[in-house]
């Protein structure tokens, strides 16, 4: 009687374990993923700006 119930809670702690697990590699993926979404992000911000860049000298050397 008592092994089983020490089975029973075995198997109880175990699908816990499981669950958690599961979940804190979902949040693993999804920040990884967020890393990568806001480097590419980055790097479009950084082309965005050589090109204002490019464009402002331009304009002052057609102003002057």
């Amino acid at each position: 009687m008592a092994k089983d119930r020490l089975t029973r809670v075995a198997v109880g702690i175990g699908g816990s374990l499981g669950k958690a697990d599961r979940a804190a590699q979902r949040v693993a993926k999804a920040g990884s993923l967020a890393k990568k979404e806001l480097q590419e992000i980055s790097k479009q911000v950084d082309a965005l700006k050589k090109q204002l860049q490019k464009t402002t000298k331009r304009l002052r050397a057609a102003l002057s």
